[in-house]
């Protein structure tokens, strides 16, 4: 399989209702490393995976809809939980919408999984992947 990662951040606030969660119940803020895998099975017609610039277009763009937001009062997570684990699977559903939409061109298509890393610190992160066939 091939792939191709970019990388992007975005700064949010939030608080995770439960009390597995410890102090993170309270309205903390975090800044997330993010980075999205592209992936094939067979390179297209120019031997790439996807347009990268493209790429860091959509995933600009799908950050900046939470950006500087609190998660608590987005429309987006209103009565979910934003564990880091819910934001990577928020933003893998983002992506694959505009791939599906023609949002990353049309050899875009051929993309067979999507791989999205949410790095909360130097020493912890979560992610989602899965294939978007």
């Amino acid at each position: 399989m091939y792939a191709v990662e970019v990388r992007d951040h975005v700064m949010i606030a939030h608080s995770i209702k439960g009390e597995v969660f410890g102090p993170a119940q309270n309205l903390h803020g975090a800044t997330y490393v993010v980075d999205v895998c592209f992936m094939r099975r067979e390179l297209d017609e120019n031997d790439i995976v996807v347009d990268i610039g493209l790429a860091l277009d959509v995933v600009k763009s799908t950050l900046a809809i939470i950006n500087y937001s609190n998660l608590d009062e987005h429309v987006e997570f209103k009565g979910r939980r934003s564990t880091t684990e819910a934001v990577a699977f928020w933003i893998f559903q983002k992506i694959k919408a505009a791939a599906g939409a023609g949002k990353l061109g049309p050899n875009a298509k051929g993309l067979a999984r999507l791989k999205i890393t949410l790095h909360e610190s130097h020493n912890a992160l979560a992610s989602y992947e899965a294939d978007l066939t």
